[in-house]
């Protein structure tokens, strides 16, 4: 009977009109509400992207569930959504009856051809006048190699080449308009509606308060529970639709793959379904991994350099050897719990600090200055070339990233005239700006120094102390057995490396939290204005939280230890001594240190990325994968994934520059770690790929034209790495000294001699003979004893030299290839004029014919002088959305 009654009433469906709405057919045929709304729910795809029409698309969605505030919040979206009737937009509301939880409404909001003309003029949204004429002669020599690397044509160039010129609503047969539905692509759609949504207000004309408007105010306080535009299929499957791109498809089978991380990024295709934004940010993170090639190449050479010369170390022999290491006692490394210890215990680590020690680092030094400038030079043409072909050469920032944000609009009580807009608006006077900003600073100041500098410091010398005092009873005994490969040293940077990764990871949760709190607090005006200041904020607190203890091992460590009998110790009073460095240096507790935390980072990020939006939505989802697909609505689909906020990029480029920094300012260090980077990002991209694509609602499309502030950070790293580097290779290698005392100190120019040269005496009067510790120091006994030698003092005259000279030699060379490499390319340069020059023939001759038609009409009329301009209809926009 149920099967029967069933074909009845789908038979039934199917002989009404389809422009006929199914409740206005049940009206002649009785058909129960329960049967009515399954029948509609099952005739549409689960991939549908239209109204009930199938016609009228839906480039938006708000959903909100009644609750105890209903009355309050029932009235603001009714007000709301009866505005947005009133501009134009055409609205479509699912009963929570059809939702899965049964609590759901979803409105679905779709921009007709008027709306969407008006608003891409007020927008100035360029859109395509003529087929672009230039030929295109980027073909490159033997093109066929890249050939397994690239990508099917209609993926990579969804779009042909056009010029464009800003849309002009009363010239709209000047452009190239074939199908008014299909013009504007749907994220431009999105992108107009959002500006409407964001502007339109929720009072009736007779309220007086008209700060109440937009949609992010009405999603703050709960009237929507959210809002976002539509993925255009699954992105597993196409679209059953034949009106439905399925581009969200294509970016996933052709880059959200892992396994097309050989292939080249979509660009195109990420800007048409995405937006300029995040188009740029891949653009980058492309560019950055493609660079990164060359630096791990030389990087991995200048390795495999210190690898082939191992058995060269003159140094490393003398402490290894029985004879000479073994015979060395070494002063206490610590108070009261350490023993003496025996110089060949280290033998292990200066055999491994030479594979980073060596001539190569100095080289690789150099060259990384000087690769970090070509990398911010050609990404500077490579930036220029998008915003041609993206058509942002002439943008400027939308007016929905300058608005005024909801909650300054909210605690700003005082309001003052806008000298542009001439209107009333709140503002924040001086001294409660001025009072914000330095209790801001107090913060920022007080938590970088406290939590992060002394907490870490103080962390690192009581580990060394247990460590130490652990193996204080077998300095020269049971030592020899474990000595090599289990030391204090070794143990102290490793424990202390990896306890130190973690505490970084909570301290990351915690330095969000604060940032966000000085920059509510500090009250910003504008998107933009509180984007730059979390910006700066959360860069200054990742940047000492990541980067302080490879500080501390570069620069501080084993600098300022003094000698025996007169220690230098942490504060001046502390029972902590200073932490002095293995015979072989600190570069190698600094490579450990650095490598622990850069792979740490990467490996937790991208773990993170992945898996935990893939649990939330899998949670979320739960109760609707029960139901057959048919059931499952593409808004509700989409409704059960994560939100992509605001400053979901800023984290992304966050992640990036902080491992910029770890590549640059202490690459000396590691020549490996572009390697590490460069495997990293190969995942990075797939993986911030694949998430975007299948666990996060669709973004708003929004334009950008530069990464932002971002590129200023870059330049200013830039030019700090060649600091730290030059710093690095003088005062935490013992390059330095190994080649004033092979230069200066040794008549047969080798390194023979070296440990015992560089090691002071110290007397004991409970042994025979004297123990040695690491500095140039003048015996006992002597006129100037425990004083620095002049050997010291040349040392630290080669130290300040090298630096002053490797500072000057890259900095010349930096700002000599940003002289030589223009920051626009030729043919850029060139296109832009031929596009301009273009648009104004192009105009002057429509404008003309369309005079000639205008004249030879009223010649029929009247034999009157014509006017020489005839007035045009002035362009009007409804007051309520702007």
């Amino acid at each position: 009977i149920k099967a029967f009654r069933g074909f009845i009433m789908s038979s039934w469906t199917s002989f009404c009109n389809t422009q006929t709405s199914l409740k206005a057919c049940s009206s002649s045929y009785s058909v129960p509400s329960d049967a009515l709304h399954l029948i509609d729910k099952q005739q549409h795809s689960k991939d549908s992207v239209f109204f009930r029409d199938g016609v009228r698309r839906i480039d938006f969605v708000l959903s909100y569930v009644d609750d105890k505030d209903g009355e309050r919040k029932q009235e603001r979206r009714k007000v709301y959504e009866a505005n947005l009737e009133k501009v134009g937009l055409e609205l479509e509301t699912e009963d929570k009856s059809e939702s899965e939880d049964g609590k759901t409404y979803f409105v679905k909001v779709h921009a007709p051809w008027e709306v969407l003309a008006t608003y891409a003029d007020v927008l100035k949204i360029k859109v395509p006048f003529k087929v672009n004429d230039i030929p295109d002669n980027s073909e490159m020599p033997m093109n066929w190699l890249s050939t397994p690397f690239r990508l099917p044509e209609h993926i990579m160039h969804p779009e042909p080449d056009f010029f464009t010129a800003p849309f002009n609503k009363s010239k709209s047969d000047f452009f190239l308009i074939d199908d008014k539905d299909t013009f504007f692509p749907p994220s431009t759609r999105n992108r107009i509606v959002y500006y409407i949504l964001s502007r339109c207000s929720y009072f009736r004309d007779e309220c007086a308060d008209k700060d109440k408007k937009g949609i992010k105010r009405l999603l703050n306080n709960g009237t929507y529970t959210a809002a976002f535009p539509l993925h255009d299929s699954r992105y597993w499957t196409r679209s059953r639709d034949d009106k439905c791109e399925s581009e969200r498809y294509n970016l996933y089978k052709h880059w959200a793959r892992f396994l097309c991380f050989f292939k080249e990024q979509p660009l195109n295709l990420v800007r048409k379904y995405y937006g300029e934004k995040i188009g740029i940010y891949f653009a980058w993170l492309g560019f950055y991994t493609e660079m990164l090639l060359f630096a791990a190449v030389v990087g991995t050479i200048c390795f495999i350099y210190g690898f082939l010369t191992y058995d060269d170390n003159q140094w490393s022999k003398e402490i290894c050897s029985e004879k000479i290491g073994g015979n060395i006692v070494m002063c206490p490394l610590c108070d009261k719990k350490c023993s003496y210890w025996k110089l060949n215990t280290t033998c292990n680590s200066s055999w491994q600090s030479h594979l980073f020690d060596n001539v190569g680092t100095v080289f690789f030094a150099i060259f990384m200055g000087i690769w970090v400038t070509l990398f911010l030079e050609f990404w500077k043409r490579r930036q220029a070339r998008l915003e041609y072909e993206w058509d942002l050469v002439d943008f400027e920032e939308e007016q929905q990233q300058l608005q005024l944000r909801p909650e300054y609009e909210t605690k700003c009580t005082n309001r003052k005239m806008n000298r542009i807009t001439q209107e009333m608006e709140p503002y924040l006077p001086i001294t409660s700006k001025c009072a914000r900003t330095c209790l801001s600073g107090a913060t920022v100041l007080l938590w970088v120094s406290i939590v992060s500098l002394v907490y870490l410091i103080t962390y690192r010398l009581a580990v060394y102390a247990a460590f130490a005092s652990i193996m204080k009873d077998s300095p020269t005994t049971h030592l020899e057995v474990v000595g090599p490969y289990i030391t204090p040293q070794l143990a102290t940077s490793v424990t202390a490396s990896c306890i130190n990764f973690v505490i970084i990871m909570i301290l990351n949760l915690m330095y969000e939290r604060v940032a966000i709190w000085i920059t509510d607090m500090e009250i910003p005006k504008t998107h933009l204005e509180y984007e730059n200041k979390l910006t700066v904020k959360m860069f200054l607190f990742q940047f000492v939280n990541y980067y302080s203890s490879c500080f501390y091992v570069a620069f501080f460590k084993g600098k300022f230890v003094g000698y025996p009998g007169k220690y230098a110790y942490m504060f001046g009073w502390s029972t902590l001594r200073n932490e002095e460095c293995d015979p072989g240096g600190c570069l190698i507790e600094l490579t450990t240190q650095l490598v622990i935390v850069m792979t740490g980072k990467q490996v937790w990020g991208n773990i993170q990325e992945a898996l935990v939006p893939w649990l939330m939505n899998w949670w979320g989802s739960r109760k609707a994968r029960n139901h057959p697909e048919s059931l499952y609505s593409r808004w509700e689909q989409d409704h059960d994934l994560q939100g992509f906020g605001q400053l979901g990029l800023f984290y992304e480029y966050l992640e990036m520059v902080i491992q910029f920094g770890f590549i640059t300012l202490f690459v000396a260090s590691f020549p490996l770690a572009p390697l590490l980077a460069l495997i990293n990002n190969i995942i990075e991209v797939r993986v911030d790929a694949w998430k975007l694509t299948t666990q996060f609602r669709r973004p708003v499309a929004a334009k950008a034209h530069s990464i932002g502030a971002w590129e200023e950070i870059l330049n200013g790293m830039a030019v700090l790495s060649v600091v730290t580097n030059a710093f690095i290779v003088a005062f935490t290698s013992d390059m330095i000294p190994r080649l004033v005392y092979m230069y200066a100190y040794q008549p047969e120019m080798n390194m023979k001699g070296y440990i015992n040269n560089s090691l002071s005496v110290f007397n004991i009067s409970d042994f025979l003979t004297d123990s040695r510790y690491r500095d140039y120091r003048y015996p006992p006994g002597h006129e100037k004893q425990y004083s620095h030698t002049m050997q010291f003092w040349h040392i630290l005259a080669a130290k300040l030299a090298f630096i002053i000279i490797m500072e000057h030699v890259v900095f010349v060379v930096k700002f000599l290839v940003a002289w030589l490499i223009p920051d626009v390319p030729s043919d850029v340069r060139a296109r832009v004029k031929r596009e301009r020059y273009l648009v104004q023939e192009y105009l002057h001759n429509y404008e003309v014919e369309k005079l000639k038609i205008q004249l030879s009409q009223n010649s029929n009329e009247c034999n009157c002088t014509p006017m020489i301009y005839p007035s045009l209809s002035k362009h009007e926009v409804l007051s309520e959305c702007l």
